[in-house]
């Protein structure tokens, strides 16, 4: 009899029907989690099911203060913004000066100015930016403005570094960083390793930083290679010489921005702005206002990049992937 239990049942024409459109029905998707609250709290990830629509204007990631900046972003196409944005922050002592006020009250308004940059480029979603905040040569000023300056940055870091924290942004430094002042450099070694696995916007500090010192520091460092394994057929190329600045794994500036008029670059970034953009705006930097980051932005999506090309043959201003495409086939 238990031979005969197993056999299969014969379930007729009508019974094999119905079976067989329960079979060939399609499944409703089941939830992956039991609650969505369940899945935020626990989840790094959202589900797939609920889709986040990409931004199509920069005024869904940039809430607009005034008119002026609301017609900027209108411009404003975020398929093509800068993947790397430079900044040599320059003005504050004329700021000061024709407020008749101390330098140091300039100081403090740049301040003021870089948080606004900062924030501004973090929310349109920029992957670097590289401000030029203290250079060699700014040791040549007034002991008691140096000694200001050092103090606040150390000032500035305490108070924005948790939001610097939050907002994803990782803090990197470039420079001599080891001939600052002690406390500066524990305070900027605290930054970065608190930031360390953040993976939003890149914020590139330099500061004790001079191009030609960065050169000369990226040659050293090869020819410290060379005699230690000793590689007498060693050949340096761009690469090679890339991969020992201070920016190395960084793309190079697609875009620089000085304030105050100059037209000079002013020492910074000699080696990684042999293809950037440069806009000089007469806007003092305590002055330099969102509106002032997006009308340059917008100025930079107008101009076409042709990497020593022909023109029309690269179309308009976009990241560095394309500058490095081109300069990879040589340069005309």
């Amino acid at each position: 009899m238990a031979a005969l239990s197993n056999r299969p049942k014969y379930i007729g024409y009508k019974g094999a029907t119905s079976l067989l459109r329960r079979i060939l029905a399609p499944r409703r998707p089941q939830p992956r989690h039991s609650s969505l609250v369940t899945c935020q709290r626990s989840c790094y990830f959202r589900p797939r099911t609920r889709r986040e629509r990409l931004p199509v204007k920069a005024s869904e990631l940039l809430k607009p203060t005034n008119r002026e900046e609301a017609d900027l972003l209108e411009k404003l196409d975020l398929k093509r913004l800068p993947e790397h944005l430079a900044v040599i922050m320059d003005g504050n002592g004329r700021w000061a000066e024709r407020r008749h006020l101390p330098r140091v009250a300039g100081h403090r308004a740049g301040v003021k100015a870089a948080r606004e940059v900062i924030e501004t480029c973090a929310r349109l979603k920029l992957p670097y930016l590289t401000l030029y905040a203290f250079s060699l040569e700014n040791w040549r000023r007034p002991q008691a403005e140096v000694d200001f300056l050092m103090r606040l940055l150390r000032e500035y870091l305490k108070r924005e570094l948790p939001s610097i924290h939050k907002n994803n942004i990782r803090l990197l430094i470039i420079g001599r960083s080891a001939d600052l002042p002690e406390a500066v450099r524990k305070d900027l070694e605290h930054g970065m390793r608190l930031t360390a696995r953040n993976t939003g916007m890149k914020l590139v500090v330099a500061l004790n930083y001079g191009g030609r010192a960065e050169l000369v520091d990226a040659f050293n460092a090869l020819l410290d290679r060379v005699r230690a394994n000793g590689l007498s057929a060693f050949h340096a190329d761009e690469q090679t010489i890339s991969e020992n600045l201070y920016t190395a794994g960084l793309p190079d500036p697609d875009l620089l921005i000085r304030t105050s008029g100059e037209m000079r670059v002013s020492n910074f970034l000699l080696w990684q702005i042999a293809y950037a953009e440069i806009y000089v705006t007469e806007t003092l930097w305590p002055d330099f206002s969102r509106a002032r980051l997006l009308e340059a932005l917008v100025d930079y999506q107008k101009r076409e990049r042709r990497y020593g090309g022909l023109g029309g043959s690269r179309g308009r201003a976009g990241s560095t992937a394309r500058s490095k495409a081109a300069d990879a086939s040589g340069r005309g």
